[in-house]
């Protein structure tokens, strides 16, 4: 599948995310799951710039591992449900915890806020 960028920044953050995994060997899918388990690493994508915590937790996601990418849509559906305003962090760990006492897989249940709020926007 190709990425479509219509922004130019967009376009950079791809090639410097890409420059960055070729000179750590990641080849990989398999590669890069493993790669992201070490914090150092992920501290290293989030020196590129356009790369947050959420770039992180998708990336994640797309090789096997079950992370809540919070956005805005996750953000507003938390809020509504009483939970404050709170660091990325913090609310993706409210989701986290609520998918294990809901006994949901984490990305499930990122999914079906997202597609509950996306629909409400």
């Amino acid at each position: 599948m190709a990425m479509k960028f219509n922004h130019a920044q967009k376009v950079a953050t791809a090639h410097a995310v890409t420059d960055l995994l070729a000179a750590h060997e990641v080849d990989t899918r398999e590669d890069l799951h493993t790669w992201l388990d070490h914090q150092a690493n992920r501290a290293a994508l989030r020196r590129v710039k356009g790369v947050g915590p959420k770039s992180i937790d998708c990336i994640g996601n797309l090789v096997g591992r079950s992370h809540v990418a919070v956005d805005v849509h996750l953000r507003a559906f938390a809020v509504e449900a009483g939970v404050p305003d709170l660091p990325y962090d913090q609310v993706r760990a409210v989701y986290e915890e609520g998918a294990v006492l809901l006994g949901h897989d984490k990305g499930a249940l990122e999914h079906a806020v997202w597609r509950h709020r996306a629909k409400a926007a």
